[in-house]
């Protein structure tokens, strides 16, 4: 397992191949909670989590199951904000303190072309007209993009469209102007497409938000 530690935010974030036996470190609440997916699902899950216990375990945590909401968020031991992601081959995960972090999401996409026709739906008009076609043609506005979300859902409670998200790389902003909010993006190098939104919890104390509002 390769681990990150994004030092500026005291931020831990590990990336992980998925392997045919993951779906054996899931715990049997996990699994029920799961229902009746696929073999493949379970692996990309239990991978997705060893990461994440892992990472709970560099902040003094004992290994426990990491349920969700019926949002599908997941739910971090109390103190703890955290995100989970893989694609098809590998998982990602990043937890931190709540002291320091108010809300937290990552995503991970292989580091191939976007699919044809894709461009107009994620890149909002602006967006378009801010990079060229070399980078909208990456996945790096959808990973950021799908960060945002992930940070966003625990305390808004809605879907976000991909428009409804506008990305600053150069600014390292991820706004969502309908509701007024926006988080810290980052791209984290990685071989992969590997994308990060935060809130620090001086921001959100700033914003209003407190820490407590994010399951």
């Amino acid at each position: 397992m390769e681990t990150i530690t994004f030092a500026q935010q005291e931020i831990l974030i590990g990336l992980r191949r998925i392997q045919p036996a993951d779906e054996d470190a899931l715990f049997p609440s996990e699994i029920a909670a799961l229902g009746g997916a696929v073999a493949k699902v379970r692996r990309r899950s239990g991978s997705a989590r060893i990461i994440a216990r892992t990472l709970l375990g560099e902040l003094g945590f004992s290994p426990k199951p990491i349920l969700k909401t019926r949002l599908g968020v997941p739910i971090w031991p109390d103190g703890v904000i955290g995100s989970l992601a893989h694609h098809d081959t590998v998982a990602a995960a990043a937890v931190a303190d709540r002291k320091h972090i108010a809300a937290l999401g990552i995503d991970i996409e292989p580091n191939e072309p976007l699919p044809d026709g894709l461009i107009d739906l994620i890149a909002t008009p602006k967006e378009r007209s801010m990079y060229g076609l070399r980078l909208l043609r990456r996945r790096d506005l959808f990973v950021l993009k799908e960060a945002v979300y992930k940070a966003y859902c625990p305390t808004h409670n809605e879907i976000l469209e991909f428009q409804d998200v506008e990305i600053d790389i150069g600014a390292g902003s991820g706004a969502v102007p309908k509701a007024n909010c926006s988080f810290s993006v980052k791209l984290v190098p990685s071989t992969n497409v590997l994308g990060l939104a935060y809130l620090s919890a001086r921001a959100s104390s700033e914003s209003g938000l407190r820490s407590s509002d994010f399951v």
